[in-house]
């Protein structure tokens, strides 16, 4: 009964090998245009014909940028915590907790941009 399993797995991966040795290599490199990534295609449809990669680079910088909005606002309110604080040890001590994670969350953010915008200039320069 095992040789027979044993079998039908070596048919099996014999069977999922096949398409793979049709595959050959093209001669000349392929040009990448708005007909190749299909576009064109976006005025038949109604929907943009932007391309992705430009969109993708917009959704990132609005994301980030709503992200870098939110760090600020911790940082404000941690100041706003140590404006009213009075005096109080344990109040300044949360206001700077705020202050000091608004300060590494906007760190964070600016280096994802940075990073984000070269790789999406790297790709754009690549492709085109």
């Amino acid at each position: 009964m095992s040789k027979i399993k044993m079998m039908l797995c070596v048919l099996a991966m014999g069977a999922m090998m096949m398409p793979a040795l049709g595959v050959q290599a093209q001669s000349s490199t392929p040009t990448v245009n708005s007909e190749s990534l299909g576009i064109s295609y976006g005025k038949y449809t109604g929907l943009g014909s932007r391309d992705i990669r430009d969109t993708v680079a917009s959704i990132i910088r609005v994301a980030l940028g709503l992200l870098g909005i939110v760090a600020v606002v911790i940082i404000i309110i941690g100041g706003f915590t140590w404006m009213t604080a009075g005096g109080n040890d344990e109040k300044v001590g949360q206001a700077k907790k705020w202050i000091f994670s608004g300060v590494i969350g906007l760190a964070i953010i600016l280096s994802a941009y940075a990073l984000a915008s070269w790789v999406i200039d790297q790709l754009i320069n690549a492709t085109t």
